[in-house]
């Protein structure tokens, strides 16, 4: 009887007519994209504020000046391990006050 069920439950899915899907082609949903979006930002103005290059702020975060670019894009899926290390980049080169 169970695999009468399970089958029908695979008919039922079957039948239901497909929902579109949500995801951007990175396979990411809209929240996700967009806050990958705004921390790309947020690194590339506090990069700025800093007079930092890009090669710069690699080399001193242990990650390549390409993943780099990628975050500032909203393209890279960033680790909390890496952004840590750009954080305590930031947080070390503070500007004068």
């Amino acid at each position: 009887m169970a695999h009468h069920e399970t089958l029908s439950e695979t008919e039922a899915r079957a039948s239901r007519p497909a929902r579109p899907s949500l995801r951007d082609a990175d396979g990411r949903l809209p929240h996700e994209s967009e806050f990958l979006r705004q921390l790309g930002i947020r690194v590339r103005e506090m990069r700025a504020c800093r007079g930092m290059s890009r090669r710069e702020l690699a080399r001193l975060a242990g990650l390549s000046e390409r993943f780099v670019a990628q975050i500032e894009a909203g393209k890279g899926n960033v680790s909390i391990v890496r952004l840590l290390r750009i954080s305590m980049v930031f947080r070390q080169d503070r500007p004068a006050a």
